[in-house]
């Protein structure tokens, strides 16, 4: 055991002892943060926000555990609160020149960063610096001149690495999501099996389908099946594999990725966090993110090249965010609501991740109506959960103890859901910012449509 998880030890048990100590409290999630522990770190934040509500030390500590994370929005979200305040904090100012990088607006990160350190000098990072450019020695450049000479001159980065894969999961590997499923079958499966009907029609294969919902409900997971359903090749692309500080970089990147999927036909291609990728124009800063955009949306018509056979998934947690115009048809023309699993389907999940531990007759359907509102990621939690408590009472005993279902029962009970707060927000979508009935879906899941 590091002397770092030594620390954290000691802190929960003097936690556990003071449980309303604010300052132990966020102590221990600092600590749990540095040893790398977001998700943990998070929940101790957030244990503390309800001590201490509006704490904007706090509030800076759980955005920096969304960063580490990647949950890019909900850090924004918390940090452009902080800096339309009079007393922002430098480390707020830092925090949002990390995330503009992330939005490739370097300009608007390079101003941000100079705010922080100039309210703060012991924030400096030399790394930073030298990812924005800026150099601080060169009194004969001004930084602006400098990062805009630099994005003039293009960056070194080469393109897209080919990170192209055949999954090995199908349909059949994913639990619950019928309709789901249907609804891929029909747009995506469907064509390539029955390609001379198709053909009758006048019908092209291809296209694309956006999925959203809370996190950890599976959006990844299912498309990955897809490519394994059809034999095809699958590319993942992150946030992070196509924004580039260099101007242009960022819509070459993406080109690039574009150009892959079409030579390995035919081939799923899928967009993660979209929201970052494809953001409303009305929002952005600057005509380098717009361009981006224009970039992405030509890739999806096939302006230039045939996008025959290739098959593009997106998934968000945030499609409130997302740029009207990738809903038009042809490009996003299936927007679908991916919910927590129901019932049957949360006992499928459970039933998969329990194949070929030792159990000793789970009932998985009582299991699973215990878990109301948790994603397949929650169920992934409480599996960890009760596989731990037996490996546990197994190290005592000398032998493997079978899980039961009251194990898997009293690990839900000490776990919630952690759709609940994404669920607070999309409702509030849903109700006023639902002209075009996108959000519908979602208010059938709350009983309010």
């Amino acid at each position: 055991m590091s002397s770092l998880d030594k620390t954290i030890e000691q802190l929960r048990a003097a936690l556990s002892a003071s449980p309303d100590n604010i300052a132990l409290r966020q102590h221990l999630a600092e600590t749990l943060l540095q040893a790398g522990y977001g998700e943990e770190a998070e929940a101790q934040f957030r244990d503390a926000l309800k001590l201490s509500p509006g704490s904007t030390e706090l509030l800076i500590g759980l955005a920096n555990c969304y960063f580490q994370q990647s949950k890019n929005s909900h850090a924004m979200v918390i940090v452009e609160d902080l800096i339309s305040s009079r007393d922002t904090p430098a480390a707020a100012h830092l925090l949002h020149a990390r995330l503009l990088i992330r939005r490739n607006d370097i300009k608007f990160a390079v101003a941000e960063y100079e705010q922080a350190i100039d309210m703060d000098e012991s924030l400096r990072d030399e790394a930073l610096e030298n990812h924005l450019g800026i150099a601080p020695d060169d009194e004969s450049t001004s930084n602006e001149e400098l990062v805009d000479g630099r994005l003039r001159a293009g960056g070194a980065a080469g393109s897209p690495i080919d990170a192209s894969e055949k999954p090995t999961i199908d349909f059949t590997g994913v639990g619950g999501m019928d309709e789901l499923k249907e609804e891929i079958r029909l747009k995506i499966i469907y064509p390539l099996q029955h390609v001379d009907m198709y053909e009758a029609y006048g019908k092209t294969i291809g296209g694309g389908i956006m999925m959203y919902g809370p996190p950890g409900c599976g959006k990844t997971h299912l498309a990955r099946a897809t490519a394994g359903e059809i034999n095809a090749d699958f590319i993942s692309v992150g946030i992070n594999e196509v924004l580039d500080m260099w101007i242009g970089q960022s819509e070459h990147n993406l080109h690039e990725y574009f150009e892959t999927a079409r030579r390995r036909s035919p081939c799923v291609l899928f967009f993660d966090e979209v929201d970052a990728l494809g953001a409303s124009r009305t929002d952005m800063r600057t005509s380098a993110g717009r361009q981006m955009i224009n970039q992405f949306l030509a890739e999806l018509d096939g302006a230039q090249s045939s996008n025959e056979g290739v098959l593009v998934l997106a998934a968000t947690n945030a499609p409130w965010s997302v740029d009207s115009a990738f809903r038009r048809p042809g490009r996003f023309d299936r927007i679908l609501f991916v919910p927590p699993p129901d019932s049957p389907a949360r006992a499928a999940i459970t039933r998969i991740m329990l194949k070929g531990k030792p159990c000793d007759n789970v009932d998985h359907e009582m299991a699973a109506q215990k878990m109301e509102g948790f994603s397949g990621a929650d169920i992934m939690a409480v599996v960890d959960l009760t596989i731990e408590e037996k490996l546990q009472i197994a190290m005592k005993k000398g032998r493997p103890e079978p899980i039961t279902t009251r194990d898997i029962i009293a690990a839900a009970k000490s776990l919630k859901p952690s759709t609940r707060e994404w669920f607070a927000s999309a409702r509030n979508y849903a109700r006023f910012a639902n002209a075009s009935g996108l959000y519908d879906d979602v208010l059938k899941y709350l009983g309010e449509a």
